[in-house]
């Protein structure tokens, strides 16, 4: 199979193009825009395997689309390009809108001309909403009721691809994951900054009183649930991939400065963020029963070895933190929009 990964410099994407290289005979074409979030140094490691391919560009520029789709003919295409940083679309969500639905749209048109066999959309479940301490897990029919600006951006990436099916037939398979974790995560996401912040001895945000309850998956578990839907997944369906383990942000901040070896003393409550969701946590019955998906990585020895990861690569998150390897993408490929 001919795989174009759209996003994949990112955190998700560049495991997804490394498991995928290491599990597979498939072919896989990189197409990232390399924003502040795209790394080409997560996969340095694979830049010279004869079954992959770089292509620097954006999601949302028709023309170089159209052109990719025609030259290169994927046999199918799983969409990672996105802006997802809460914070930053409650800043701006200019960019967001742009990216993760107008960009979506350009993809979703490319692969109806030119007849792919699958579309697989990487969205999250953030597109449900919030639930309450004692709300049932969401499911793939529970209600979309997105609260901040991304997760309203990626809910009408969902609602255009599930239109594109219902209209044009077009091989379309929705996923929504929980919160993901593990090596070459962006530092501004939660756990790698508390791991990072309390390596160098620095105070760790905490949101409002820090009870705000998330559900995490390491990211390889959610690569081996997408590699399945492509491989099986039922067009016009969506599959909830989550890891089943629930924390507190303040809970998972006393454990990792625990592993560390640091002072909750670095914990710093400040002022809470807006349409702050309370609570996310995924019920991946579905895609367990139906395409034999399982979990491989426990909880704890999973968050374990990502301390030990960023501890032993504290190069790479200073430089991604410094934003020197941007600088050096400048001078590879020139400006984002190049």
């Amino acid at each position: 199979m001919k795989l174009l990964v759209t996003g994949g410099a990112g955190f998700i994407g560049s495991n997804f193009v490394r498991y995928v290289l290491n599990e597979t005979n498939w072919l896989v074409i990189n197409l990232d825009k390399l924003t502040y979030a795209g790394n080409l140094e997560n996969l340095v490691d694979v830049k010279d395997n004869p079954r992959y391919r770089f292509i620097r560009g954006d999601i949302c520029d028709e023309g170089l689309v159209e052109g990719l789709f025609a030259q290169q003919k994927p046999d199918a295409i799983i969409n990672f390009a996105a802006e997802s940083h809460v914070d930053r679309s409650i800043a701006d969500a200019s960019p967001f809108i742009s990216t993760n639905i107008v960009g979506t749209q350009v993809l979703l048109e490319a692969s109806r001309r030119y007849e792919v066999n699958k579309y697989v959309q990487v969205s999250t479940d953030e597109v449900y909403g919030s639930l309450e301490d004692n709300g049932e897990a969401f499911s793939e029919d529970t209600p979309l009721a997105p609260n901040s600006p991304y997760s309203a951006s990626k809910a009408s990436a969902d609602l255009l691809c599930r239109a594109c099916y219902r209209t044009y037939r077009l091989p379309v398979v929705i996923t929504r994951c929980s919160n993901n974790f593990g090596p070459y995560q962006f530092p501004e996401k939660f756990i790698p900054l508390v791991i990072t912040n309390a390596l160098e001895d620095k105070p760790i945000p905490v949101y409002g009183d820090g009870l705000n309850v998330r559900d995490w998956i390491h990211v390889l578990d959610h690569c081996a649930g997408l590699r399945l839907v492509l491989e099986k997944g039922i067009p016009g369906e969506v599959y909830n991939i989550g890891g089943g383990a629930q924390a507190s942000n303040l809970d998972l901040v006393k454990r990792i400065l625990g592993i560390i070896g640091r002072p909750e003393s670095l914990s710093t409550f400040v002022k809470d963020r807006p349409g702050h969701d309370h609570r996310y946590a995924i019920n991946p019955q579905k895609i367990k029963e139906e395409l034999g998906w399982k979990l491989s990585f426990e909880f704890a020895q999973a968050l374990a070895d990502t301390v030990a990861w960023y501890i032993n690569n504290r190069h790479w998150w200073s430089r991604v933190k410094s934003g020197e390897y941007q600088e050096q993408y400048r001078h590879w490929y020139g400006q984002p929009n190049s």
